[in-house]
């Protein structure tokens, strides 16, 4: 069939790229960001370590008990994995579950133990149980660590500050798409504190399917540490017509948008935050965003990790595949120029890219030209 065909073209590019000297990185975020994601388990195993700079022959060493002696996350830990029981796959024999639910325990206590300056929080374990069940133990702690020190870090901190500076993205985003659906929820004070357990767990507790949580995750490892929130936003404009047909008051549309569907069409919302992350970057929305210092969040140091690895570029592949698909419209163009004064031009160029979809995807050029034009000025 048309989709076989597809998928193993895809895997052929795929272990192309993985093979190449030096590795393709490029093409390896594309991979994890185009229609389908990694695919497989085996594949994820290989590519995930690549798209976070994780060296696969210096894996930490097996725990030791010493680990849990003396350590003040052990009972916080203990109690949130053992609640965890829906994040393992239904069926799975209780002896087997037990293993890995031990395993998940060391991997956080490791990382907390090399890395003091993290601080545990309640979602941290619907992230790490993710990368157990797809990479195993050993790959999974490093990943983990590397995630936590960059992607997560911002959830990490002693105070819940620069987590609701990134929740403060929510509807600027919305509004430069929406500003129905903006006002509307501004007027039922609902806030954006729904989105709590979406953003610091990656979606992974909110989401019974365990291969939309990796496809998810495929999206989030190959692009900017505040792609998360972005997919937040699309879920909601998804949501439109049930957000305005809903009681406008606080109560009523926080249990609307708390109850995540479960049906959601995943690529299209995924193709949608890529396009609205191109269109609005979080530089273009930090005035409305945030009061916090540039230095102490992950997105301010997102630039310095991936200058650490040549072509470790995320999000060349979303801006080449947009600036690709629109060369030659230059009426398009011309309207993508406009000032944000006029918010409904924008939701008509909004209506565009979505058309676009998933199939601009396809185009990607050198990773490396992303670098300068991004100098990642995201705070006023």
């Amino acid at each position: 069939t048309d989709f076989d065909s597809k998928k193993k073209r895809k895997v052929a590019e795929i272990y192309q790229a993985l093979n190449s000297d030096p590795i393709d990185v490029a093409t390896l975020r594309r991979m994890a960001i185009s229609e389908g994601g990694l695919l497989t388990d085996e594949i994820r195993c290989k590519v995930w370590p690549k798209l976070l700079s994780v060296n696969t022959d210096d894996l930490p060493p097996p725990p030791g008990k010493e680990l849990r002696e003396d350590n003040k996350d052990y009972q916080q830990v203990l109690l949130d994995v053992r609640r965890s029981l829906r994040r393992f796959p239904p069926g799975m024999p209780d002896d087997q579950r037990e293993v890995l639910q031990e395993e998940l325990i060391d991997i956080i206590l490791h990382v907390l133990k090399r890395n003091p300056q993290l601080h545990y929080y309640q979602g941290y374990h619907d992230i790490v149980v993710t990368f157990l069940l797809v990479v195993g133990d050993r790959l999974a702690t490093a990943l983990v660590e590397k995630l936590s020190t960059h992607h997560l870090r911002d959830f990490m901190d002693p105070t819940m500050d620069n987590t609701k500076h990134i929740l403060n993205y929510l509807m600027p985003i919305i509004d430069q798409v929406n500003p129905e659906v903006h006002d509307f929820m501004q007027s039922a004070e609902v806030g954006t504190i729904f989105a709590l357990s979406w953003l610091i767990t990656w979606f992974g507790h909110v989401l019974s399917d365990f291969r939309h949580v990796v496809r998810l995750y495929d999206f989030f490892l190959a692009c900017h540490p505040l792609m998360p929130i972005y997919f937040a936003a699309v879920i909601v404009l998804y949501r439109e017509q049930e957000v305005l047909d809903c009681e406008c008051d606080m109560a009523s549309v926080h249990h609307l948008l708390s109850q995540i569907p479960q049906d959601l069409p995943y690529e299209t919302l995924i193709s949608r935050a890529g396009d609205l992350f191109v269109q609005f970057p979080p530089s273009e929305l930090a005035r409305e965003a945030a009061q916090q210092q540039a230095e102490r969040t992950a997105a301010s140091t997102f630039k310095d990790f991936e200058l650490a690895s040549v072509q470790q570029r995320p999000d060349t592949v979303l801006r080449q595949r947009f600036r690709e698909r629109l060369r030659g419209e230059e009426r398009t163009k011309s309207i993508l120029t406009k000032p944000r004064t006029n918010r409904f031009v924008k939701l008509a160029v909004m209506g565009l890219t979505v058309a676009l979809g998933a199939a601009a995807l396809a185009v990607v050029k050198s990773a490396l030209e992303w670098a300068p034009k991004f100098e990642l000025q995201i705070f006023p």
